[in-house]
């Protein structure tokens, strides 16, 4: 009997399209974070499940996927980068040395409800500096984020900050201290919900209205010119206690740094920014693309001053943020900033004749920096020319009698029809390559 081919619900195949427009991202991607001197690390799918359970918000915990492999251990597949990064420092500090930069690209897994746009399997992109409490590290996230979405060929976008002291400071300032973690993820909705459905989840945690009023006239208090100017407006609120100072102090330091390193329209102060997991314990960020703001964020993260309390006693600060691939991707499509291809290969080289002279035609042209792709058959050009243009090629090298004879090489123009002959290999290089 045989099987009937389907992929399993919330999980996705990639065609070739799209599986190497998410390629070249990525390429550019993990190019920015080595020019900042960010290394690359990997860690498995499967973790203890110790290491993961209990971790992140009660829905994750709902989500994971864990079980007993053969091994009879219990294990887990990974929800994040985050916690496998915190086994990971624990466990080779003394390798590594301290401070360190990292990133990973990898799968993570989440057994919530599959739906468009959501999936069960998805590819996290993180970048992270761990072992430093200095700001030039939370400096240099926003850098990162600012110089990857650049080099993608964005131009108009805003990170957002905040910093989760203030929160921890308002919090404290109305006697809701305890009620901290979850005022932050209501809070964290407001701009999927708005507020009448974020007021009304306010009250079912039994917060008094004077209270709620207090809370949302302050995250909703917007930056109108620079992030020095609008974080001036804010002095007033230093007095009420050390928690709300060292916020605002410390977003005030970044920003006299950020000065002049960025455009000042490329980042912005925003106090409604929440994050909703637990562990972020002080400067957060996310990012927008301003054409496209229904997206939401490509870019989230802050700093987490924790990160290693489940595996050792000693307190180990880190800042890192990560990007949503997936999203970023359908960003850069809508834009037009990145195609959808189906060949990797500049050009599709076409035997009449000889295999062999027409393979050593190829590897000569990659010596020369050409990719190409060879069609593995002597056939009929109609067959052979309709594949390259079910590939999408755009140039077409021809290899007959007379090319070989000749030492010469014909190239047509999918495109326009157009067809070269007697040219050189250099001169094939110098179309094609243009």
């Amino acid at each position: 009997m045989l099987i009937t081919p389907k992929t399993l619900s919330g999980f996705k195949d990639r065609l070739p399209k799209e599986a190497y427009a998410k390629t070249k991202m990525l390429r550019s991607i993990t190019n920015t974070f080595e020019k900042f001197g960010f290394a690359p690390i990997e860690t498995p799918h499967l973790e203890y499940a110790e290491i993961l359970k209990k971790q992140g918000s009660d829905e994750i915990q709902k989500e994971l996927y864990h079980f007993i492999d053969h091994g009879n251990r219990e294990v887990a597949l990974r929800f994040d980068l985050t916690l496998p990064l915190a086994r990971f420092i624990s466990q080779y500090k003394n390798e590594l040395g301290l401070p360190f930069k990292r990133y990973c690209v990898g799968n993570v897994f989440r057994g919530e409800r599959a739906q468009k746009g959501r999936y069960r399997e998805f590819t996290q992109c993180d970048f992270d500096f761990i072992g430093t409490t200095s700001i030039g590290s939370d400096v240099e996230i926003v850098e990162v984020i600012y110089q990857t979405l650049k080099d993608l060929g964005l131009k108009d976008f805003t990170i957002h900050i905040n910093n989760r002291k203030i929160f921890n400071g308002l919090c404290e300032y109305l006697g809701i201290k305890d009620s901290t973690i979850e005022v932050l993820r209501i809070i964290d909705k407001i701009d999927k919900i708005g507020e009448i459905a974020i007021r009304e989840e306010l009250k079912n945690i039994s917060l008094k209205a004077d209270k709620i009023d207090f809370l949302l006239s302050f995250i909703q208090k917007k930056q109108e010119s620079s992030a020095l100017s609008f974080l001036e407006s804010l002095q007033e609120y230093k007095s009420h206690n050390a928690t709300l100072k060292e916020g605002l102090e410390e977003l005030e330091e970044l920003c006299k740094i950020l000065k002049n390193l960025l455009p000042q329209n490329s980042y912005k102060i925003n106090l409604s920014i929440a994050r909703g997991l637990g562990y972020y314990t002080g400067i957060i960020y996310e990012t927008t693309l301003n054409d496209l703001p229904s997206l939401g964020s490509v870019c989230s993260g802050g700093r987490y001053d924790n990160l290693t309390q489940n595996f050792s006693k000693e307190a180990m600060s880190g800042v890192g943020a990560s990007i949503g691939l997936d999203r970023l991707l359908a960003g850069l499509l809508e834009l037009n900033l990145i195609s959808m291809q189906e060949n990797v290969a500049n050009a599709l080289l076409i035997p009449l004749s000889s295999l062999q002279t027409s393979y050593e035609c190829a590897k000569n042209l990659r010596k020369l920096g050409v990719n190409i792709e060879v069609y593995p058959e002597v056939t009929k050009p109609k067959k052979s020319f309709q594949y390259a243009n079910k590939k999408g090629y755009k140039w077409v090298i021809i290899l007959g009698e007379d090319e070989i004879q000749n030492n010469t090489y014909s190239l047509k123009d999918m495109e326009s029809g157009e067809q070269y002959t007697n040219l050189s290999l250099n001169e094939v290089k110098e179309k094609i390559m243009l």
